[in-house]
């Protein structure tokens, strides 16, 4: 155990255990409750909350003259906040930038930041400012007996321990911190709806947080950009007070231009343009050809993007845009802040507003109450004034003749301490007949006044009614438009590197010894094209540049090659195991090009296949993909590419001279497998090689097939092929004598 020994007398000791413990927990709580998580009365953090009392103490009223920032900032941190003058001042330039605060507390005059960069305001001693008109909400009601009131860090001054807010403020401007072990950050909302919502859970206590929603629909943030989460996921966020929010700028077609007219809440429009910029510097934004900014007074908000033609699709550029630019940014959503028991929690949105309404009722009836007492104070005084009125001359003879008059008063006309206090601090001209009027007038409206502040506190009904009509007052009076739409907008997609490519027709060609490359256009017979010595033609495929070419080895195993990639058909090519990795000896005995959702027919000459797509085929491993599984022994044979699988029959011949026809949409669509029975091969002949398929390929209705033995060929029409057609896995029937030795078969249109 290690003891930590301290004090004057080194006479008491703690266990560092302890000690530690204890600071770090009194630290902890420290920075929850008086730094960094607002008050839901207020919505404010106490630094923000001394900044906004300093400034009504100095006069700074909406109304007032600016004083320099310097003086608030020197009241701030010498009366109330024994914090950094830079921390202070930066706090309260927050309060002042429209872009920032959705109602600001504070009006500035001066450089006090902007969107781009909001921290490039001026040094405090330049600028100058006062509360803003929607500082009144907050600070309207200190006076009257709404707060507690806490001394400040070194005893001498008094502040507020919380605001009497008119208004959820803690919805209206937001905010974000970072405590220990704990964050918040609350997006802003319209005063208005906010409003709308209150009233409602006011009037009806039991309200769901669906019906809130009804009249809340979402945050409200400072800018024009559009909110563009779901509704669902906003009601999710509502109930359980966590979530994330997005938002996407706003933007439209000017003379072929695209022009940005607002971004994203905090986001910088500089910072924008240097993404875009980056991605064009990487030749990643081909379409794009100039980028420009045109913001100005008028128009804070104006980046203009210059397509290189008007056959560029905007839509899918500013898709593009929105994924990988802060175009569309997402935001944390955590409502944690301190309720009304002190502590700090998550809360729901009618948790929250209910937590308001107590406050605020509470608030309202402190208000009330203190009214009350003074106007019976002076209900109490006017009494006396009138006694001293009707009996002037016996008053007047008792102060003159009685060296302790106060209790002769008193015991002579029935008053309290009070009373007799004002009696004697009474100017003579206050006995005037005129005043009598005065006093009466004045009596008769107290009384009144009394009456109602009594009914008033004495009826929930009447309270609640006070309460909705000054909140619907207050949203008279500093409400406005929503800035922020919600709307419902599919999810961004980035450009991968094809949408990037051009489209131009391309010929992919292989040769026999495995030599590749793409020659541009459809119209080039590869066979005619210069191979080197001893090697020849065997594969080629049509696609465009912005695909991949898919090859099927003699393993099964299929592979992909971007076309661009590929060198040039003016040389020889390059071998194709130079980019891939292929397993020793194989070879590749396919090659296709094509939409992602184009159908291939694989299969094995022991008699499995099944149909696949491109997409399936496709990987960006070199080492290839296992698509086709091969029984042992067994060989792939040449895929088929499909076309209108609906009425296409599969042919399949075996070495024996036995063929099969069956429909191909008896075959499965796998993404990789060994297949299903094409052809009714025993498996002891398949790996023995005694009996495999030698061919299979796929007939239209209009077709005929070619069946080839050695030099001799018979062509087969779609009439002659009943006799050969049975289910998928038979054995098939024997071709007429002389070609039951296939060396190969051809489809012809």
């Amino acid at each position: 155990m290690t003891d930590l020994t301290y004090g004057p007398d080194a006479d008491e000791t703690i266990e560092l255990k302890t000690f530690t413990e204890k600071a770090y927990l009194d630290y902890s709580m420290y920075v929850i409750l008086d730094r960094a998580l607002p008050h839901v009365g207020d919505g404010l953090k106490p630094v923000q909350r001394r900044i906004v009392y300093a400034m009504s103490e100095l006069g700074l009223k909406s109304t007032a003259k600016f004083k320099k920032s310097a003086r608030t900032v020197g009241d701030v941190i010498g009366k109330f906040h024994p914090h950094g003058d830079g921390a202070a001042y930066e706090a309260m330039v927050l309060m002042a930038q429209p872009f920032s605060y959705r109602y600001p507390l504070v009006d500035g005059q001066g450089n006090w930041g902007s969107p781009d960069n909001p921290k490039s305001f001026a040094a405090m001693r330049y600028t100058e400012a006062r509360l803003g008109a929607y500082a009144e909400a907050l600070l309207g009601e200190v006076g009257q007996g709404t707060v507690d009131w806490l001394p400040n860090f070194d005893g001498t001054l008094e502040e507020p321990k919380v605001l009497p807010a008119q208004v959820p403020n803690v919805l209206l401007n937001g905010t974000t911190g970072i405590a220990v072990g704990m964050a918040t950050d609350i997006p802003p909302h319209n005063l208005r709806e906010v409003v709308n919502a209150t009233v409602h859970l006011l009037e009806n206590p039991k309200s769901t947080v669906e019906e809130l929603c009804e009249l809340l629909p979402g945050p409200d943030m400072p800018t024009d950009a559009e909110i563009i989460t779901p509704k669902q996921d906003l009601l999710k966020i509502y109930k359980t007070g966590r979530g994330s929010l997005r938002m996407r700028a706003v933007w439209r077609i000017e003379d072929g231009d695209i022009v940005v007219t607002a971004l994203p809440y905090q986001t910088s429009g500089e910072k924008v343009l240097e993404q875009i910029a980056a991605q064009m510097q990487a030749k990643k934004l081909p379409m794009v050809a100039d980028l420009r900014d045109e913001s100005d007074h008028e128009s804070p908000t104006r980046l203009v993007i210059v397509p290189k033609s008007n056959r560029i699709d905007t839509d899918q550029l500013m898709n593009h845009l929105c994924a990988s630019t802060d175009l569309e940014r997402t935001y944390r959503v955590n409502m944690n802040m301190i309720g009304i028991d002190g502590r700090p929690q998550v809360k729901s949105l009618d948790r929250l507003l209910g937590e308001w309404l107590e406050f605020r009722t509470e608030t309202v009836k402190r208000r009330l109450n203190h009214r009350l007492k003074k106007v019976e104070e002076r209900l109490l005084r006017l009494a006396a004034l009138m006694i001293v009125f009707l009996n002037v001359d016996e008053v007047i003879r008792i102060i003159r003749e009685e060296d302790h008059p106060k209790p002769i008063l008193k015991e002579r006309f029935n008053l309290v301490e009070m009373q007799a206090e004002y009696i004697l601090d009474t100017k003579l001209r206050q006995l005037a007949r005129l005043e009598e009027m005065k006093i009466r007038e004045e009596q008769e409206a107290l009384e009144k006044e009394r009456d109602k502040l009594q009914l008033t506190l004495g009826s929930e009904r009447r309270l609640k009614t006070l309460i909705r009509k000054e909140l619907e007052a207050a949203a008279k009076t500093y409400g406005d438009d929503r800035r922020a739409n919600i709307v419902e907008r599919g999810e961004a997609q980035a450009f991968n590197e094809s949408d990037l490519l051009s489209s131009d027709p391309v010929t992919v060609v292989l040769s026999e010894k495995g030599w590749i490359r793409a020659a541009k256009g459809h119209e080039i017979d590869p066979a005619a094209l210069s191979y080197k010595a001893g090697d020849s033609f065997k594969y080629a495929a049509r696609g465009k540049s912005n695909q991949s070419v898919v090859l099927l080895d003699s393993t099964g195993r299929s592979y992909a090659l971007a076309a661009h990639t590929l060198p040039s058909a003016r040389g020889q090519g390059e071998p194709v195991t130079g980019r891939l990795n292929p397993p020793s000896g194989a070879t590749i005995d396919g090659l296709f090009m094509g939409e992602e959702k184009q159908q291939i027919l694989v299969a094995s000459d022991a008699g499995y296949g099944f149909v696949t797509t491109l997409a399936d085929m496709y990987t960006k491993n070199t080492k290839g993909k296992n698509l086709l599984t091969l029984p042992t022994a067994a060989r792939v044979l040449p895929p088929v590419p499909l076309e209108n699988v609906n009425n296409a029959m599969l042919v399949a011949i075996s070495n024996e001279g036995r063929m099969l026809v069956f429909p191909v949409s008896d075959l499965p669509e796998l993404a990789r497998g060994k297949g299903n029975k094409i052809m009714n091969i025993p498996a002891a002949r398949a790996q023995s090689r005694e009996e495999f398929m030698v061919a299979v390929t796929v007939l239209q209705p209009t077709d005929k097939l070619v069946v080839y033995a050695g030099k001799r060929k018979t062509i087969i029409k779609s009439a002659d092929l009943e006799h050969y057609v049975g289910e998928r896995g038979r054995r098939g029937n024997k071709l007429p004598r002389g070609f039951q030795s296939v060396s190969g078969v051809d489809v012809q249109s």
